[in-house]
């Protein structure tokens, strides 16, 4: 793979954590600013933001999974006996396995001894 590609695929990856994060951030400040003016009949303006981000963000979480999958299986450098557990971990824990497996088989370069063989 190529290093844009790593990049473009780390960037992706992080999006979701990235995210996460900002939504709780809005939702809680959307929460404290309503205290003194008590609960509105309307939607915040704000939320006009976060469902096409929300939208977007599932749509590429269901992305990663599956490049994430099939680079699992294709990939040489996860140990064969691993393949089915690395599958199994991204499926369930995707948002905190994804960068791991990211970082272990995708953008650290195989050492010298793994190149020799």
């Amino acid at each position: 793979m190529s290093k844009s590609k790593k990049i473009i695929l780390g960037i992706a990856t992080m999006w979701p954590i990235f995210y996460m994060v900002f939504f709780f951030v809005f939702v809680l400040s959307q929460i404290l600013a309503s205290f003194p003016s008590g609960p509105s009949q309307e939607m915040p303006d704000g939320f006009l933001l976060i469902f096409p981000l929300h939208f977007f963000t599932m749509i590429l979480m269901v992305v990663l999974l599956v490049i994430y999958i099939k680079n699992v299986f294709r990939n040489d450098r996860v140990a064969q006996d691993k393949k089915a557990l690395w599958a199994v971990v991204l499926f369930i824990g995707n948002m905190i396995a994804m960068p791991i497996y990211y970082y272990l088989y995708i953008w650290r370069e195989p050492e010298r001894e793994q190149l020799t063989k």
